[in-house]
This record gives structure tokens, C-alpha cells and sequence, in this order.
């Protein structure tokens, strides 16, 4: 899989607050023109530069792949920031330009569903609001699972909600944790009809259990979509990468990635944007050993072939792995 990012300049047209945590900002070209199309479930890399600091973040667009004046993202502010997310809450005003990546979709809707479920936990729901309008627009059967912790935490459910009166729009269901809603995944999945393709994008712990509930169902992994931006947990034992271009050996320890360990002992130049596993720019090709693949940027089929790795996210299964760096 090959990837074609390009930089854009964007300024920063409006900011709003949707919850306690998390902004909106709506982005315009710099130069006043229209931006790159794109469909729904495509995300950009915002490219953010805070003093000696760089910061690169995927995030997904969530406005309607009709309207290219601007884009818009939305933007929680994690506790556990590595300053991207802070930086944009707490540093970027109206006004201030930023550099993103043209768009690229890993989270597309499928051409051959009958009827498309979107379940979407907290943030995890911007993908779903341009998936929904492209939905729309289609004509295409779908329906919306949005759970969130609290009522003050439920981004954008005004929208949902006008979205959902439209014409062709799709049904709606809100699950607010505090509230005792709980959302049947397994229920959801056994009842899942024919054809029909599930797709997910939350927090770790939904991901997981929707997959689970599919897997448990019989329903075909091809039929279940899921999207996440966040570098999984770095677990396993520590290993060896030899970089087979200058003969040097670098020892990764535990939770820590490779490229990481690679910046550290200065070994390598490598481009990452995203450090999340989603852009490929650090994709590496493997000349011997195997990798735990963590990223969503290869297919199945590509992980399975053991041909390459994401250095950002992946590792080694065994002691010791040999890259082409």
C-alpha cells in the first residue's frame, strides 16, 4: 500500500467548544480556494509546530464531502496528552495558520453493504457524521449507535439529531453511560442482517468488544470496519532491529516502539507523521524475522505477507528482526 500525502496551508476560520472536552475547528485554505475532495471516514494529518517541538495527529473530517470552502475536525483534549491535542485546546486561535495532509480514507464505506451500522463511542463519532451525510446523499440504508459517558459529553447530538429528520437520513440512538443506557453489542450483532457491514471507532475497549461480538455472531471479518487514532499500548519483551544499511543493532525495550528506540541511539532518518500506526510515511520493509502488526494502514492480507511494518506501532514476534533502514 502506498501512500500519496501532500501539505496544505490552512488557516484556522473558527473554533467552537462541543463539550467540556472536546473543540471543533473548521479549517479554510490559505489562499481562500476550495480544498481537496474527499469522502466519508477520511481523516488529515494536522502538522503543528510548538517552539523546538513537532506534534502530528490524524484526525478525522467530519463535515459533508460536499462542502470543500473548509474542513472541520473535532478535537478532545486527552488527559494523557503527548501535546498534539493540548496544543490545539490550549495554543491555536481564530486566525492562526496550521499545515495539514491532503485527505486519505482507511475507514471508507463499503460499495457492497446492503444496510451500514455505525456505532461510535464518545469522539469516536466524527467519522460518522461525514460517513452520514455521503449516506444520505446515497440513499443507502444505515443506522447510528452513539455512546457516551455523560449527557454533557454527547458531541454534536444536536446535529445527529437535525440530520436525522432529513430525508434518506438513517435512525439515531444515543446510549449515555450515566444514565444507565447500555448499548447490546452482542444482541446488535446477532441481529445484524445479510449484507449488512458494521464499522466502529471509539476508545480500545469498543473496538475490541464489537469485533468480539461480530467474531462471536459468525459474522465475516470483511463485514466489520473499525478506526482508531491512537498508537495501541507498546507491550511485549524487548528485542533487537538490525538496520541492514549501516550494520547497526538497536535494542527496543519494553512499551517502547522502534522508532522511538531508533530516534534515541540517533541510528536512522525516518518520516512519520502520524506515530499512530495510521499514515504509512514510516512504513519499512522487513528482510528477516516477522512483526507484530499494529497499525491500520496494511491490509490483512499485507500483515499476513510479512513484507513490512509501520516502525511506529509494531514489533518484532521474535528476539530480532532485520530492517531495511
Amino acid at each position: 500500500m502506498a501512500n500519496s500525502y501532500q501539505t496544505l496551508q490552512v488557516r484556522v476560520a473558527r473554533i467552537e467548544r462541543a463539550t467540556p472536552l472536546i473543540k471543533r475547528f473548521t479549517l479554510a485554505a490559505a489562499d481562500g480556494g476550495p480544498l481537496p475532495p474527499f469522502t466519508g471516514g477520511s481523516h488529515v494529518i494536522v502538522q503543528m509546530q510548538d517552539g523546538a517541538r513537532r506534534y502530528s495527529n490524524a484526525y478525522s473530517l467530519m463535515g459533508s464531502p460536499d462542502e470543500l470552502g473548509h474542513y472541520q475536525i473535532g478535537v478532545r483534549r486527552e488527559e494523557a496528552s503527548k501535546g498534539g491535542s493540548a496544543f490545539l485546546h490550549d495554543k491555536v486561535a481564530e486566525g492562526d495558520g496550521l499545515a495539514i495532509t491532503t485527505p486519505n480514507n482507511l475507514f471508507a464505506l463499503s460499495a457492497q453493504a446492503s444496510h451500514h451500522v455505525l456505532v461510535a463511542g464518545g469522539i469516536g463519532i466524527t467519522p460518522f457524521l461525514s460517513q452520514m451525510h455521503e449516506l444520505r446523499k446515497r440513499g443507502a440504508s444505515h443506522e447510528l449507535h452513539y455512546a457516551y459517558r455523560a449527557e454533557e459529553h454527547g458531541a454534536f447530538r444536536d446535529e445527529i439529531v437535525a440530520q436525522s429528520r432529513q430525508a434518506g437520513a438513517g435512525t439515531a440512538r444515543f446510549y449515555v453511560d450515566s444514565l444507565g443506557q447500555k448499548l447490546d453489542l452482542d444482541g446488535l450483532a446477532r441481529g445484524l442482517q445479510a449484507g449488512a457491514h458494521i464499522y466502529v471507532c471509539g476508545p480500545a475497549p469498543l473496538i475490541d468488544a464489537v469485533r468480539a461480538a461480530a467474531q462471536a455472531a459468525g459474522i465475516a471479518p470483511e463485514r466489520v470496519h473499525w478506526e482508531q487514532f491512537a498508537a495501541p499500548p507498546q507491550a511485549g519483551d524487548a528485542f533487537s532491529v538490525v538496520l541492514a544499511r549501516s550494520g547497526r543493532t538497536v535494542e527496543v525495550a519494553p512499551g517502547e516502539s522502534i522508532l522511538k528506540a531508533i530516534e534515541r541511539d540517533n541510528a536512522a532518518e525516518v518520516e512519520c507523521l502520524c506515530r499512530e500506526g495510521v499514515c504509512g510515511t514510516c512504513e519499512t520493509r522487513i528482510l528477516d524475522g516477522e512483526a507484530e502488526h499494529f497499525d491500520q494502514y496494511l491490509s490483512e492480507a499485507e500483515k499476513r505477507a510479512q513484507r513490512s511494518l509501520m516502525i511506529c506501532v509494531s514489533r518484532a514476534k521474535g528476539q530480532r528482526i532485520v530492517l531495511d533502514l
